[in-house]
């Protein structure tokens, strides 16, 4: 199996900062696209910024200049950094990456658990 444990998620006011980490373990061979995703109370979960195994990056519009997505590859942890947070970034944070779990299988996606993050004063 896969693991993934999130962690960095909290209270913060507006304007400040977190980062969340969120670290694979487990039957992994190859881990391709990592991302992080957001969702609200009775809202769909949204893409908030993806790293592919080429580094290439892409972040949903809302976040853009405000949040950096990386990825070390020796560690099986994706990261993603928030600065100037705003209210509107309140949400539950979900990782998901990519993986093979064997030379020449199928990819299958992961999540993680969800970490709450809170942007209020």
């Amino acid at each position: 199996q896969v693991q993934l444990v999130e962690s960095g998620g909290g209270l913060v006011q507006p304007g400040g900062s977190l980062r969340l980490s969120c670290a694979a373990s487990g039957s992994i061979f190859n881990i391709y696209t990592m991302g992080w995703y957001r969702q609200t109370p009775g809202k769909q979960r949204d893409l908030v910024a993806a790293i592919t195994s080429g580094d290439s990056t892409n972040y949903a519009d809302s976040v853009k200049g405000r949040f950096t997505i990386s990825r070390d590859n020796a560690k099986n942890t994706v990261y993603l950094q928030m600065n100037s947070l705003k209210p509107e970034d309140t949400a539950v944070y979900y990782c998901k990456i990519v993986v093979t779990r064997a030379a020449g299988t199928l990819r299958n996606s992961y999540w993680g658990q969800g970490t709450q993050v809170t942007v209020s004063s």
